[in-house]
């Protein structure tokens, strides 16, 4: 082989050896940098992750801390649905109204002074009708509301009313129609509620309330500073606890449950609450039960509360499954009624304790320690005269100590003062011997009472309110009435079982519910006997009130329309003639002058 071929080779395979020598460094050099990258790349994942835990720990902690409200009920129910992860949170609206009138103001020009030279205010035109295209005139769109679209005017909104707009925290009313309101939205609101002090209305329409979020919303109502009007119209709940909103805790004036399903089962558990021989309702003032499927039981149960609530002002039972029976036991409330034993049984307690009201009350020990009068060892008048010879022997002790003359000068003071207060206990004791021998206490009648005419429960309605008279006319001879004795600040709220009662064959008879002043009936099942008993009751009420209106007026508007009975009807008309005069929206035609005939 010739040498320059050799040399060729030589050099090519050193040139290949030098190529794969530096290809070699290559990948190392390559790889050495891979793995510096990997390095570098999980030291920056290292901190990423530490930052973004610092960071996850940092909301954490922030998401720990309770929002703490601060009436502003649109900011405060913002963040409160933010914190709660909702994905749709219901925007707080005003409530829309109709937009006021524009009043036109005609103005002068101005008549020299500073004004002159200015330009004067010219009224906007009107706006001029457009023509379509065939030339006639098109109406411009109405002013009077606004147009949304479809799909946004179903998106569920809170709506409000505020006292002062420009001030978020004097909201007053809160309107939600037609959106479910569901266990975490109620959680919300109680949190928002008790913190808005001008709020005093709520008003859920078809919001799908359930057992669990009704008994919620009767926790957050106490809680409101200022609440007085809850309407719950169109909910319906499995378990009817309705009541659970006019408990004694519960502030409630006003209470709307139309279209809410009540049948008896809810309505026995109003009817408890509303009243009792041991407690009644003493907030609310009107109550609408319309549209529901309340019976004769459930009105049964009603008129029991009735009796001796003295609260209730409005009552509606329209459109309900109300038929005779339970008119009947609700028109006996409304004029008079004979007491259970377990009412007869709270109306002795109550006389006793106002006859002795500091009977089983005794002044603390402080007082009787700090007293100079009447020293810490000594508890009553009685034992202190019983003690005299006793009493005598200190001061002797004292007058040879040299103690002075104070102390059996303050003794002989105790004595005098306890002789007196024993003669004003004996003639008190003479004066309720002496008072009314005809006054029925506890429901025992005395002598005089069963040789009276008063064993006939057909008495006639004036000799009713005639014998009521009398009675209250011989408790003012014989003595001051238990009422007058009282001091002057004591409670307005009377019980009704202390009223003034009537020993009838062998039952104690009362004066029926005379505080209610309208009651709605109508759109029932109320057949002539139904109105028979009412007109009866109206009767009574009439004529009890014309001697006595101190304990009301009596219903002042009462409706039984649309009822079984034809609207001709003679006891419809009976009715109508009796409360037209009383309602105090009712107004005479005008008495036109008698022209006397030529």
């Amino acid at each position: 082989m010739p040498r320059s071929i050799r040399s060729a080779r030589s050099n090519s395979i050193c040139s290949v050896t030098s190529e794969s020598g530096r290809g070699a460094k290559l990948d190392e050099l390559l790889a050495s940098r891979v793995k510096m990258g990997k390095k570098v790349e999980k030291g920056l994942n290292k901190e990423k992750n530490q930052s973004a835990t610092s960071q996850d720990e940092l909301d954490s902690n922030k998401a720990l801390e309770p929002h703490v409200c601060t009436g502003n009920f649109s900011a405060d129910f913002s963040e409160l649905c933010r914190r709660n992860n909702m994905t749709f949170i219901p925007p707080v609206i005003m409530r829309p109204r109709p937009p006021a009138p524009v009043v036109q103001q005609e103005v002068s020009p101005a008549k020299g002074g500073k004004d002159k030279g200015k330009p004067s205010v010219t009224q906007p035109e009107p706006e001029q009708e457009e023509n379509a295209e065939d030339g006639e005139p098109v109406d411009a769109p109405p002013k009077t509301f606004t147009t949304k679209d479809k799909f946004e005017y179903f998106k569920p909104s809170i709506q409000v009313e505020m006292d002062n707009q420009d001030k978020p925290d004097t909201v007053n009313e809160i309107f939600i129609r037609g959106w479910k309101v569901d266990t975490v939205m109620m959680d919300i609101f109680k949190q928002c509620w008790p913190t808005m002090e001008k709020l005093h209305s709520i008003n859920l329409w078809n919001t799908g309330l359930n057992d669990d979020t009704l008994h919620t919303l009767s926790t957050i109502l106490p809680q409101c500073p200022n609440i007085k009007n809850v309407t719950l119209d169109g909910n319906a709940t499995e378990k009817e606890d309705w009541f659970e909103l006019i408990t004694e805790e519960s502030p409630v004036q006003n209470l709307s449950l139309r279209h809410c399903g009540i049948t008896n089962k809810g309505a026995k558990m109003i009817g408890r609450c509303l009243g009792s021989a041991k407690r009644a309702n003493t907030k609310l003032l009107t109550l609408n039960l319309s549209n529901n499927k309340i019976g004769e039981e459930g009105l049964e149960e009603i008129a029991q509360g009735l009796r001796l609530n003295r609260t209730l002002l409005s009552l509606s039972l329209a459109s309900n499954e109300i038929r005779d029976k339970g008119v009947v036991k609700l028109s006996e409330v409304l004029s008079r009624f004979p007491l259970t034993h377990e009412e007869v049984v709270e109306r002795r307690k109550l006389m006793s304790d106002r006859s002795s009201p500091d009977r089983n009350k005794s002044p603390p020990l402080s007082r009787r320690a700090d007293s100079k009068d009447r020293p810490g060892s000594v508890r009553s008048s009685t034992h202190q005269d019983k003690g005299g010879k006793k009493n005598e022997k200190p001061s002797a002790k004292a007058k040879k100590d040299g103690k002075g003359g104070k102390e059996e000068k303050e003794e002989k003071h105790e004595k005098t003062k306890g002789k007196k207060e024993k003669e004003d206990k004996a003639g008190a004791k003479k004066e309720t011997k002496g008072k009314g021998v005809g006054a029925n206490v506890g429901g025992r009648s005395s002598g005089a009472d069963m040789q009276n005419g008063n064993t006939s429960r057909r008495a006639s309605l004036a000799a009713d309110a005639k014998g009521k008279g009398n009675k209250t006319k011989g408790k003012e001879k014989g003595g001051k009435p238990a009422q007058e004795q009282e001091p002057a600040d004591s409670q307005d709220f009377i019980n009704p079982l202390l009223e003034g009662a009537d020993y009838i064959d062998g039952r104690l008879w009362v004066a029926g519910n005379r505080v209610l002043i309208n009651l709605n009936l109508s759109r029932n099942e109320i057949g002539e006997t139904g109105l028979e008993a009412l007109l009866k009751a109206m009767q009574y009420q009439t004529t009890l009130c014309m001697e006595n209106k101190s304990s009301g007026t009596g219903l002042m508007r009462l409706l039984v329309g649309k009822n079984k009975v034809r609207s001709s009807h003679e006891l419809l008309q009976k009715i109508t003639d009796i409360m037209l005069p009383k309602d105090p929206f009712y107004k005479p035609p005008p008495q036109t002058p008698e022209v006397n005939e030529a």
